[in-house]
């Protein structure tokens, strides 16, 4: 018996030690910053809520399915911001395809976003995160 213990022992321990460590997964990912689904869809209401309000802009969405493109603008944020979505939508080329939307349009729109965003308590640190996403598809959406 004084022998079985310390066997026991010796052998958990080896159990112990072999066995596979779970991985590390990340969440800081700035979907979940911004408050996963729920964040996201506030975000894109309060946009759309903005650019609908926008006579500066609102003319480019006048027969647009808005229902359609509060899908697809939450899954092109959920997915760019690292959340579980992919997005299903046309290329940014071809979504404004004749639409020739200029420089200041595309800014109208941005502004946009950041009163949304600041409406619905986004920092200012995750709203630049969220922009980030935004800006280098300005010339996928300018003048085509």
């Amino acid at each position: 018996m004084k022998t079985l213990l310390p066997c026991l022992l010796a052998l958990l321990l080896v159990a112990c030690a072999s066995a596979p460590r779970q991985a590390v997964v990340k969440n800081d990912t700035l979907y979940q910053r911004l408050g996963g689904a729920a964040g996201v869809e506030a975000v894109v209401d309060a946009s759309l809520r903005h650019v609908h309000g926008d006579l500066r802009i609102n003319i480019f969405f006048e027969s647009t399915d808005l229902a359609d493109l509060r899908r697809l603008l939450i899954e092109q944020i959920c997915a760019a911001s690292g959340g579980p979505c992919s997005y299903s939508g046309r290329s940014m080329e071809e979504a404004h395809s004749g639409m020739n939307l200029t420089d200041q349009d595309f800014d109208f729109f941005v502004e946009d976003m950041i009163a949304a965003m600041t409406e619905v308590k986004v920092s200012a640190a995750l709203q630049q995160e969220v922009l980030a996403l935004f800006g280098p598809m300005r010339p996928q959406v300018v003048g085509q």
